[in-house]
């Protein structure tokens, strides 16, 4: 089928934006790859240093330099049950590497932080800029010019997205991404927020909580809920980087060694040594990054991915904005319920039909790019589900119908006619809110803020019978530049509770929320930030405000007179300099807006003014949105 008019539209877009940066980002791929493989140029202490630890047959196979050696950079560690089965990936990578004649070297490691571990600790002020340094770390890993192709292991939230950055600074190399699975299913995710509600309300204890949330988080695996790290997955699939259907294979299925042992197989057959050579800079361009966004609103995926994807997109020289996933997302219809989109798990949604239904079911309507992947036959190939025949890996197609259409539904019966994510214009800024977790008679709201700077400070005024009826919850100084963007998931339990009292509760704020929360409407990502000078600073206690989140606006309802003349209001909570925060004080210093990635890092890649500046050419093609949101061209 051919392609939707507006996916070809937005996509065009993209292309034409991104034109100059593109040319630059492959100009740099080409000429790495005129020069050869990178061992060739290597003096012989150089080689001598790399090949030293090896043992007799890879050490041979490195000095003659005629074979692929496959470059593992690797995010494991034991505290991230996601990332704990990676232990044991480097020495099966190894093995097939060698029953192939090739090599294969851990070329280093990554930070890998927990999310759910740092919610609402001082560690989550770090989480954001994570990403950045693991983007530094996995191209100081790749630096010692010695591999062919490279074999990704991450799975969770900033660990994707950073090792996805530092990839495309390697843009000339194969890049095969390995994942780890879901763990298995432990408690329903709707009785877990059930008993942090009660916990919330004092009608819990602190063992029965901790029961619910080990029951929950009780083995190796990604946690079960559709939050960021099993979007980073889906997306990763729908740009072809992961073998076809291996997100949600459990740690512990025989086929999940299988498929590592396959993801080996892969890269070493699509190195410049052979004769399929698929860089990941030639393979990420704008279809892949629209096929990516297509994936997420079609799931009603996290929305930490509007922030990562606009900093995946300019590194591989392609100009993302909000307004190219806005209109993405009024195009596509959600497919899937997935907590906390809805009650399953992703194992019942893998059951259910997954992503190969999915993925068919968005290639038959028009609405995915079919693109080259790392895999022969395109965006196709991904329609198909992985066995385990005669203990070798065999591809089946997927299921022709849902196995369970609570869970996951074709185009033709969708949950809504759009997809879970939406952009919110109005005199406080711009921002996202995740409809597809928001039931629609919760999407508007008007009521009074309560204006607070640091978050607990809502516990405190609940606890004290302070809160109004009902309110808007306005947090700020919870940007990038403030204090590094922190998830603020902790307020979620409280802000459900006393939506579940029947009273109307939103959140607005320049800060993040975790891919887990929902229910409430939540205006998220504000930009300009409150640390910027943006319109939140100047909102004070009692100000109406109005979310709609089905009209796309969030309005602060003051008198424009009164509005132009008030001062900004000062940060009462400022970030502290405590648990190494004091180490990414020049991180929040040069961070990029929110809606530009909140990156502290440069890609390497100038825009095509030389800077970061909002313009017309840059956001949207038109003057129109130049002239709606004239301050942010102060931000950059």
């Amino acid at each position: 089928m051919s392609l939707h008019p507006r996916i070809q539209e937005v996509t065009e877009r993209i292309r034409q934006r991104s034109a100059l940066l593109r040319r630059t980002y492959l100009d740099g791929i080409d000429a790495a790859h005129r020069e050869g493989p990178q061992r060739a140029r290597l003096s012989c202490g150089n080689l001598a240093h790399a090949f030293a630890a090896c043992g007799p047959t890879d050490k041979g196979r490195l000095r003659a330099d005629v074979t692929p050696n496959l470059g593992i950079i690797n995010a494991y560690n034991d505290m991230l049950s996601a990332h704990q089965p990676f232990e044991h990936y480097p020495e099966i990578i190894r093995t097939l590497a060698r029953e192939m004649g090739a090599t294969a070297q851990v070329a280093g490691g990554v930070p890998a932080m927990c999310d759910g571990v740092t919610q609402g600790r001082p560690g989550m002020e770090l989480s954001l800029f994570s990403r950045d340094v693991i983007a530094q770390a996995t191209a100081i890993s790749l630096s010692h010019d010695m591999f062919d192709a490279a074999l990704y292991l991450g799975v969770c939230d900033k660990i994707v997205p950073g090792l996805l950055i530092g990839a495309l600074a390697f843009g000339h190399l194969p890049a095969v991404f390995v994942p780890a699975g879901p763990m298995t299913p432990g408690i329903p995710n709707k009785e877990k927020a059930a008993v942090r509600e009660r916990y919330a309300a004092g009608e819990a204890t602190r063992e029965e909580l901790l029961e619910a949330e080990a029951a929950s988080y009780h083995a190796a695996g990604t946690c079960t809920f559709y939050g960021t790290a099993n979007s980073n997955q889906v997306l990763l699939e729908a740009m072809g980087l992961q073998l076809p259907g291996t997100s949600f294979v459990n740690p512990d299925q025989p086929l999940r060694d299988v498929l590592t042992r396959a993801a080996a197989e892969r890269a070493l057959r699509i190195t410049a040594l052979g004769d399929d050579y698929r860089p990941i800079g030639r393979l990420i361009d704008e279809r892949a990054i629209v096929n990516a966004m297509v994936a997420l609103m079609a799931t009603g995926g996290s929305t930490n991915h509007t922030i990562h994807w606009i900093a995946v997109a300019r590194s591989a020289g392609v100009i993302l904005t909000w307004d190219d996933m806005d209109l993405i997302a009024q195009t596509v219809p959600l497919l899937a319920r997935v907590y906390p989109n809805g009650e399953a798990d992703v194992n019942r949604f893998a059951a259910a039909g997954g992503t190969q239904l999915v993925f068919r079911e968005l290639l038959d309507a028009g609405l995915m790019h079919d693109l080259p992947t790392i895999v022969p036959g395109g965006m196709r190939a991904f329609c198909d589900e992985p066995r385990l025949q005669d203990c070798k890996l065999a591809y089946a197609p997927g299921v022709a119908q849902s196995a369970d259409e609570d869970v996951v539904r074709p185009v033709s019966r969708a949950f809504e006619a759009q997809g879970g994510l939406r952009l919110l214009r109005g005199n406080l800024g711009r921002s996202l809110i995740k409809t597809s977790a928001v039931k629609p008679e919760y999407r508007y709201i008007e009521a009074p803020a309560v204006v607070v700077d640091d978050p607990r400070a809502l516990n405190k005024l609940h606890a004290a019978g302070a809160l109004p009826q009902d309110f808007v919850a306005v947090v700020r100084y919870q940007g990038p530049r403030a204090n590094g963007m922190p998830e603020l998931h902790s307020l979620a339990p409280l802000l459900g509770l006393l939506q579940n009292q029947g009273r109307r509760v939103a959140l607005v704020t320049d800060g993040r929320l975790s891919g887990a929360s929902g229910k409430i409407p939540a205006a998220i990502h504000l930009t300009p930030e409150a640390a910027r000078g943006g319109p939140l600073a100047r909102l004070r206690e009692g100000d109406i405000i109005r979310l709609d989140a089905e009209a796309g606006t969030l309005e602060a309802l003051v008198d424009a007179a009164e509005w132009a003349s008030r001062d900004i209001a000062p940060n009462t909570s400022p970030a502290a300099l405590d648990l190494g925060r004091n180490l990414f004080a020049v991180s929040r210093d040069v961070v990029t807006p929110a809606d530009r990635g909140a990156m502290s890092i440069s890609c390497g890649l100038p825009h095509h003014d030389g800077t970061w500046e909002y313009d017309a050419e840059y956001e949207l093609g038109d003057a129109a949105h130049a002239a709606e949101a004239p301050h942010e061209a102060k931000d950059a």
